[in-house]
């Protein structure tokens, strides 16, 4: 689960309105480069006036009137006959470019070209609801071209997701060490440590856990790949309910530690600070309001990535692993999850597609995405900004697996008083797998499951250091508490 690319065949269509000045507007169209080579460019581009024929299909010549085509730009609607029949058809009656209005998810545009080698004019695919919102936003008057800028080598999104991305592993792992640090306070005074028992909602996984939530994460998966249109609405819930809760343990912190506004009241035999009550509608509020404007592009993705990033600092803090072994245990099998889901399934599913890509943009077409993931508009100016793909996208695991590690790291650091050197090392690590993660990415040019470089950087440092240190065995086994500890 990293940033998926889109095809190489994608383009963009520049429509221009009649108005003064003209309004202008980007369009996605599929097409296919073997048929037709586009412009890179809008300078080397010609335009052509567009005529709306979405009435027809365009399988038979007697379905448009003679002349209608000439000169022009023609937009018909998706039908029973092949994109190259209507081309052929488009083309003796004078059209000098051809749109296909689909209303289904766009897809690739594979007919046999050696049956129609006469046919030369451009042949592209377009959503049905462009063509709609071309006629209401730039009138009855359209002007249209065709281009294909090349995709950018390096979009300066994926350097926001690298911030995030460090930032809520080093602070999740800081924030697991400063949770432990009390623990061991708490150990050292009998005093504290009831009052401290009662707050602790850390969650330690086994081996065994491990293994079993391995598979219950295959299996979710492949239940969302069959069952997607019902199960998303379900994580959506879900994600709701942990991200508010998670917002809530967050804020909280840093609220604890003002010594201002702690008045109290009390209810059911308990009490609870107001500015509590507060913050804990606000959180819900959050949840609420990105619930209702998820599919709002301009401005929700800010909102999922403050609940992404609260839900991953909670994870990484509350779930505590306990030795190393449970590290690598963990690390190795979401690893083989990982590259399993992204690179062999295309040999197992009937399209040839990823499972792990297709439930990440939305199997079949479905509108809904998953909440999974950090989002940040692509920055640079490509098709990939109009189809399927505008936002950059790096799944939540990816913070949270290598994050349980980086925790571990900074608790063994706490246990041992080692200065830090684990968990700077382990953060260091991390960063440098994302780096190389993005290089990959932008050499191959298609989705990398990120683990692939995070698991090997973070394992093998954490080792290298435990080994330097001599202290492999403590570190792979876990440093227990000791009862005489003092601050």
């Amino acid at each position: 689960s990293a940033l998926l690319q889109v095809a190489a065949d994608e383009g963009i269509l520049h429509a221009s309105g009649s108005g003064v000045p003209p309004v202008t507007k980007d369009y996605c169209i599929i097409y296919n480069s073997n048929w037709v080579s586009l412009p890179k460019t809008l300078d080397n581009a010609t335009f052509r006036t567009l005529e709306n024929l979405t009435s027809t299909v365009l399988c038979s010549p007697p379905e448009v009137p003679s002349g209608l085509m000439k000169d022009k730009a023609v937009v018909v609607m998706r039908g029973n006959c092949t994109f190259l029949e209507k081309a052929k058809i488009a083309q003796s009656l004078g059209a000098k470019m051809l749109l296909i209005a689909s209303k289904s998810r766009l897809s690739a545009i594979s007919d046999n070209k050696t049956d129609f080698e006469d046919v030369t004019l451009p042949v592209a695919l377009i959503r049905y609801n462009d063509i709609v919102d071309m006629q209401l936003v730039l009138g009855n008057e359209v002007n249209v071209t065709l281009y294909a800028p090349p995709l950018p080598e390096f979009d300066y999104s994926m350097v926001v997701i690298f911030l995030i991305a460090v930032f809520t592993v080093a602070l999740g792992g800081y924030w697991s060490g400063v949770a432990e640090l009390e623990n061991l306070k708490a150990v050292a005074s009998p005093g504290e440590r009831e009052t401290r028992r009662k707050k602790e909602e850390n969650v330690t996984f086994t081996p065994v856990t491990v293994i079993l939530f391995v598979v219950i994460c295959c299996v979710m998966l492949v239940l969302l790949y069959f069952f997607y249109k019902w199960l998303v609405y379900v994580i959506i819930s879900v994600f709701c309910l942990a991200s508010a809760m998670s917002l809530y343990n967050c804020l909280a912190a840093l609220i604890g530690e003002i010594p201002i506004g702690q008045c109290r009241v009390t209810c059911c035999n308990k009490t609870i600070e107001v500015r509590l009550i507060f913050l804990a509608a606000f959180c819900i509020a959050a949840a609420v309001v990105w619930a209702v404007f998820r599919n709002e592009d301009r401005w929700a993705w800010i909102l999922q990535d403050i609940l992404g990033v609260a839900f991953c600092l909670n994870f990484i803090k509350t779930l505590k692993m306990p030795n190393f072994k449970s590290c690598v245990i963990l690390l190795g099998l979401l690893l083989l999850y990982d590259v399993f889901f992204v690179f062999i399934t295309p040999f197992i599913t009937k399209n040839g597609a990823s499972i792990m890509v297709e439930v990440a943009a939305g199997p079949f077409g479905n509108s809904e995405k998953l909440p999974v993931v950090i989002r940040v508009p692509r920055l640079e100016h490509s098709a990939s900004t109009l189809c399927d793909l505008p936002f950059s996208l790096l799944g939540f695991g990816d913070i949270i697996v290598p994050g349980l590690l980086v925790a571990y790291c900074r608790r063994f650091d706490v246990q041992t008083r080692s200065s830090s050197v684990y968990y700077i090392s382990c953060t260091i690590a991390y960063a440098v797998g994302m780096v190389l993660t993005f290089v990959v990415l932008a050499l191959m040019k298609m989705g990398q499951p990120a683990l692939l470089y995070l698991v090997p950087c973070t394992l093998i440092t954490s080792s290298l250091v435990a080994w330097r240190r001599k202290e492999m065995k403590k570190f792979w086994k876990g440093s227990s508490y000791q009862v005489g500890w003092m601050p």
